[in-house]
């Protein structure tokens, strides 16, 4: 899972980069313009379990890879959209953090006049509609200049396109996101090839300061109440406290979380939205060499699912070999399970689901 963070200036959103990757990228805008890149583990304790009984040489937990694109790309802010390498880094992304500020701090003044999470959210998905318009644009003049000298059939299947593409974008200049548009499953698979950003899954993440920690829930109720109906995921975290936190052993910062009242870490909480977000799952591979955590989407059936490990598994599948990790965790060991009638053999169409404990066999 890749998410693509963005934000405007002195929004924290790269101290929100560091407290979800534990990482310690500079905050100074006069810095570099690349962006910013850093991998999270998916906090899973089934693992830590399954290697007991197991006994595994590794443990390998799912990752999600965060991109933090510069504060100010050509335009954020300024009804530009975005566009360049930042638009390339955040096309590839499966979704988006929206970080707005919502935190006072007299030595770091907003870039705008107060404080308003709500005013600085608009202008974030302005930019996300405005980036999908120009790329729209691109796409409709080639069209048209392609229309010239092409067949009949051709010209034909341009038509179609250029219907499609330019109701699309007349939708976006009326400000509704392509997720929010009435587009079949075909027309949405035609125009996936552009990875427009108004058709990814969207997470907004408030920035609240240390002071606010007590009304966090209320916070972020508020803010949930203020963007439903809008297909968002919200999440309120003070991201200077989470930053620091993130740098203390595990046991340091239960203690410093506890005492402070921080409840759940924005690590986990993010990761955890974002799955729900996306409608992911995991299944899980155990032996004496690795026990792994492996993401897919929900309903992903048991072929594309062992895909996920090497694409030959999926070409010389011949069956599955499930068993749920609750029920594993139960018998012990995979012996007892089997001797329980629980290991079950699926075909390449079960659906898996979380938490499946599977051996694939296969003959290619």
């Amino acid at each position: 899972m890749k998410l693509g963070i963005i934000g405007l200036a002195k929004s924290g959103k790269t101290t929100v980069f560091n407290a979800l990757t534990r990482g310690s990228a500079s905050t100074a805008t006069s810095g570099s313009v690349d962006p910013n890149i850093g991998i999270a583990k998916v906090p899973d304790s089934r693992l830590s379990s399954l290697a007991k009984i197991f006994n595994p040489k590794k443990v390998t937990q799912a990752e999600v890879h965060y991109i933090d694109v510069p504060a100010t790309p050509e335009g954020l802010g300024k009804d530009h959209g975005i566009s360049g390498k930042y638009l390339n880094e955040l096309q590839a992304t499966d979704a988006l953090v929206l970080v707005v500020r919502a935190f006072e701090n007299p030595s770091v003044p907003h870039t705008s006049t107060g404080i308003d999470p709500l005013r600085d959210l608009d202008t974030l998905l302005i930019e996300l509609n405005l980036s999908d318009v120009v790329l729209l644009e691109r796409r409709l003049s080639k069209l048209d200049a392609e229309t010239k000298g092409a067949s009949a059939a051709e010209r034909t299947k341009i038509s179609k396109e250029h219907t499609l593409l330019e109701r699309i974008r007349q939708n976006l200049g009326q400000g509704i996101a392509i997720k929010d548009q009435d587009i079949d499953k075909s027309d949405l698979q035609q125009i996936s090839v552009f990875q427009l950003l108004t058709a990814k899954p969207l997470l907004v993440l408030m920035n609240i300061g240390e002071e606010q920690l007590i009304n966090a829930a209320r916070l972020e109720e508020e803010l949930n109440k203020q963007i439903e109906g809008h297909g968002f995921s919200s999440i309120a975290m003070c991201a200077q406290l989470e930053e620091e936190l993130a740098s203390m052993d595990e046991e340091e910062e239960k203690t410093f979380r506890d005492s402070l009242g921080a409840g759940q870490s924005a690590y986990d909480r993010v990761i955890q939205s974002s799955y729900q977000l996306l409608g992911l799952v995991s299944f899980l591979t155990v032996g004496p060499d690795e026990v792994r955590a492996w993401t897919i989407s929900n309903n992903t059936g048991a072929a594309l699912a062992a895909r996920r490990i090497h694409s030959d598994i999926e070409r010389g599948f011949i069956r599955a070999e499930t068993v749920a990790y609750h029920d594993l965790i139960a018998s012990g060991s995979m012996a007892d399970a089997k001797r329980k009638g629980l290991v079950r053999s699926e075909g390449k169409t079960y659906l898996v689901k979380d938490g499946d404990v599977i051996n694939f066999l296969f003959n290619v």
